[in-house]
Formats: structure tokens, sequence, C-alpha cells
């Protein structure tokens, strides 16, 4: 699949305490939501060719990559891996409206974020050029998105390679341990996708669904994992590498660790992505 067609939207605020650790909370306590686990927003981290005023929108630019990471450049922009599930689902449309997700595959992903002072909007912290996300090449097949399906059964590791060394920069988790999953998370992102109004960090998604002259796919981040103490105070620099693994939860941590290390993920039920800080 050609990713740079594929609108890239991402969930704020669907793992407990991801913003927290990430200075974040305050900014969605103007955020009103029924449910209080419920995730907080849904934001655009790319926009595939769009049109009338968001032709020169910054989020045009095409991000993703699989190896490389690009620092940013101003002072302050400290950035963090931000470890995750993305999700690819085929959008069904009636007239203007998205009314069904349909899911295609998952893999790993890096939500990677500066923790800029003063971003208005959440997708001004996530896109500011080329090579500054990352998603898998070994995407994962998925036949429906429900407790029954194999992504149940998957986990979320992050690792910080610094000088030859290893340190765990997200908290191994489960992918059940999101706060919203499954049919209850694909309902909520489609009423999001129609709904969702542009008030404080938060972006009208369908005005850029139609800029975008409805794009038949999506990319979606699920949602970031809590952090490692290490992974918390930690920020990026040039050179460091950084890892995220997507595996199946019978794969020990002991193997785990051995194909982080040797960098072997020939497994194919194992989605990874390494990406060096340039």
């Amino acid at each position: 699949m050609d990713l740079s067609k594929v609108i890239g939207l991402g969930v704020a605020g669907n793992f407990a305490g991801h913003l927290e650790q990430a200075g974040e909370a305050t900014d969605f306590l103007k955020v009103k939501v029924l449910d209080p686990v419920a995730p907080k927003a849904i934001f655009p981290f790319y926009l595939p060719n769009p049109q009338g005023e968001m032709a020169s929108s910054f989020l045009k630019v095409f991000p993703l990559t699989a190896n490389t990471l690009k620092a940013p450049i101003g002072e302050g922009d400290n950035l963090q891996i931000e470890p995750e599930v993305g999700v690819i689902f085929k959008m069904e449309y009636q007239g203007d409206k998205v009314v069904d997700l349909k899911v295609v595959g998952f893999g790993a992903y890096n939500d990677s974020s500066i923790r800029r002072k003063g971003a208005k909007k959440i997708s001004e912290k996530k896109n500011w050029g080329a090579n500054t996300k990352g998603f898998s090449q070994n995407v994962i097949a998925l036949d429906s998105f429900t407790k029954d399906s194999i992504i149940a059964n998957y986990r979320i590791a992050c690792f910080l390679k610094r000088d030859g060394k290893y340190y765990e920069y997200g908290q191994n988790s489960s992918c059940d341990d999101y706060s919203y999953m499954y049919e209850k998370l694909t309902s909520w992102i489609v009423e999001k996708l129609n709904k969702q109004q542009d008030e404080g960090p938060a972006e009208n998604i369908h005005n850029y669904l139609l800029a975008c002259n409805k794009p038949q796919y999506a990319l979606v981040s699920i949602g970031a994992t809590r952090y490692t103490t290490f992974g918390e105070s930690t920020y990026l620099k040039v050179g460091d590498t950084s890892i995220v693994v997507v595996y199946p939860n019978d794969i020990t941590s002991e193997k785990l660790m051995e194909m982080i290390t040797s960098q072997n993920f020939s497994d194919s039920r194992v989605s990874a992505l390494v990406q060096e800080v340039i």
C-alpha cells in the first residue's frame, strides 16, 4: 500500500497515565467527554494532497519512515518516542460521512512527538517534516478488529539504544490495556471523524477528509503507552536508536531482548520499527 495516499490520524489519551507523563493533560482540561476513560480527541499527522485552504498546510508533508527519525532543530523541541500500535482501516462513506471502518492490518508505530511549548494543536507536535514519524514495514494482516482477533494477543515494547546500551523506554503493555479498543474504539473514531469540532487542541477532521477528497484508507495510531521512569525523563538525541516492537505474547521477555539486541526480527508474527535518530 502506498501510505503517501493514506490519511494519517492519531488517538490522544487512549492509555491511562500517558498524557500526564507527557505533560499534556492540562491541554485537555476543557475537552468534554461523557466517559472519563474515553480518549480525548483524534488528531491529524498527515493529509494526502489536501486542497483549498489546507493546500499549504505543513500536514501535507509525508512524515512516515521505517528506519530513520529526524530530530527537530528548534530549541526546547524535546523529542520523545511514543510507542503504540498503528492500524490501517478502509473507510466507508455514505455521501460525505464516514459510516464504517474495516480493518486491514496493524504494526509497530512511533508517534514521535516534540514537547513544544505554546503549541495550540496536537498536530503541531507531530509533524515537523519528512522522516519524523515511524511505521513498521511488516504490517500484520487482520480480518477483524474484535476481542477474538489476533491483535488481542499482542504486546507493545519500546527500547532506546544509546552508546551501545539498551534502555526500556516504554512500559511493556498488552494491546488489551488500551482504554478504548475493538468495536468501541472504531465507533468512537467514526463519531470523531464526522463530528469533532475545532476546539482547544482538537481539529475538525471531517473538513480535512473533504479537503483530501475523502481518502479511501486511514492509518490510525491508537494511543501511546506509558513511559518507564527512564523514558519519561529522557529526550532523544542524534545517534540514538528508537525501537518499537509489537509482538505476540507467547514470545518470552528473554526472546524479545535477544531479538532486540541482535536486530533479528525474522519472525513474521513480529512487527518491529527500528529508527536511527539523525
